[in-house]
Formats: C-alpha cells, structure tokens, sequence
C-alpha cells in the first residue's frame, strides 16, 4: 500500500513539473506596437520578444501587470507596471515610481 501511494506522489509531481515546464507564457496583443510619450520625448516598441524604450532593445516578460526586462538576459530584471492598457493608451510606472503616459 505504500509503494502505490509513492508512486502516485511521484507521478503527481512529475505531472506538474512537465505541466509547468510546457506552459508558454503569452504576449498580450494590446500591448505590441509603437508608443510615444504624451510629451513626445519618450518612444516606446514593443514586439513580441522585445521591448525597446529609446532604442535601448531589452528582452521582456509578463507577469501579472507587470512587465519586467532583462538586458540580454542578465539579472537584476528592471519591473515596469501596467497601470492603464487599452488600444490607444498605455500608462506605466517606472522603476524610478515616475508614471509616463503613452499612447499609439
């Protein structure tokens, strides 16, 4: 009897791991595409791999509502937060707690 439970843990938790492991993170479609700053001094780009403030392309994920970059892949990521997204307007706080907003 305990050799089944066993092997039922162990497949349960090699279950979630392959769960886990295969899940694919998705870009939202909102959020892709040119932005400019309401003031015109900040350009923001945004594909589905990277996001590129003022030409400086950084690698990107999503967690949540927030946006968090890494350039090439390097740690410490940079968190930007989501405040507002629509199709013509994005509000985002930047790391430095300085709200920007941006639309299309």
């Amino acid at each position: 009897m305990k050799s089944y439970a066993l092997t039922f843990i162990h497949m349960a938790c090699a279950g979630m791991l392959l769960t886990a492991a295969c899940h694919k993170n998705e870009s939202n479609k909102k959020l892709q595409g040119n932005w400019k700053s309401k003031d015109s001094i900040t350009s923001l780009k945004i594909t589905e791999k990277q996001f590129t403030l003022d030409n400086e392309a950084e690698d990107y994920f999503l967690k949540g509502d927030t946006i968090f970059t890494s350039f090439e892949g390097n740690l410490p990521y940079t968190k930007f937060v989501i405040q507002n997204l629509d199709e013509k307007q994005l509000n985002l706080l930047f790391p430095d707690s300085v709200a920007v907003e941006f639309s299309r």
